[in-house]
């Protein structure tokens, strides 16, 4: 029911109240879409114990008049998107931060608004190679000062000047790829935890989809949200458990 449109989702919540033998009114679709300008959708609640977060970013299609007219007359446009960025607690598998923006914005550059969605305190934050900046570190040591940051260097990446007397976080994780190698410094590091948030951002579009219906940003945001409690909702219900086998 996630990928259904507005008019369908009226349908569908009509026969639910139908079957339900309920004498209630259902909302047209254009109230449903109105709606979501102004919807509070509740925050995932804070727990009690720091959080390792685990950020990435992926793209989501804009559903509109280009796709009709693609799959009417085999147009060929050019398909518009927008980011979403998302936020995931390592040890619950619970998405805690999302943000949703232009498809040209850096990913490094949305790290304080995730941090700040953030309720809990971070123990550690772990990225791809496209958070190496240093824009991204004095996010996470402005917030929280312990927190580690594990973000792979990039291959240009050169250390600083005080990384002898005073290395940074930044010129460690430099230190260890050279003397051990990439492997080594992702094994050491927890590095590897990053794929738990590939594996959500894949539970994403398989569960909710991988576009957005809605016309408006502010309406995007609100289909987002929605989308992040749903899917948090159905980790509530049961989480598989792993066990390695050797």
């Amino acid at each position: 029911m996630f990928r259904l449109a507005l008019r369908q989702t009226e349908g569908l919540i009509g026969s639910i109240i139908a079957l339900l033998g309920l004498d209630l009114a259902v909302p047209d679709h254009s109230t449903f879409s109105r709606r979501a300008e102004t919807l509070a959708v509740a925050r995932p609640q804070p727990g009690s114990a720091p959080v390792h977060l685990l950020v990435d970013s992926t793209g989501l299609k804009l559903c509109g008049p280009g796709e009709w007219l693609v799959e009417k007359h085999g147009t060929r446009t050019r398909r518009n998107w927008r980011k979403l960025h998302l936020g995931v607690d390592a040890d619950t598998g619970r998405i805690v931060a999302a943000t949703l923006t232009d498809r040209d914005v850096d990913d490094g550059s949305q790290v304080g608004s995730l941090l700040d969605q953030v309720s809990d305190p971070v123990a550690s934050f772990t990225a791809d190679g496209a958070y190496d900046q240093n824009g991204v570190y004095g996010e996470v040591a402005g917030r929280h000062p312990d927190a580690a940051v594990v973000v792979p260097p990039r291959s240009s990446a050169v250390p600083s000047g005080k990384a002898e007397t005073a290395p940074t976080r930044r010129d460690q994780h430099l230190q260890l790829t050279a003397k051990r190698g990439r492997m080594a410094w992702q094994k050491a590091s927890g590095y590897n935890w990053r794929a738990l948030v590939e594996a959500d951002i894949s539970r994403f579009k398989r569960v909710i989809g991988d576009g957005l219906r809605s016309r408006t940003d502010r309406r995007r945001s609100s289909e987002v949200a929605i989308a992040v409690s749903v899917l948090n909702r159905m980790l509530d219900l049961g989480r598989p458990e792993y066990v390695r086998i050797v």
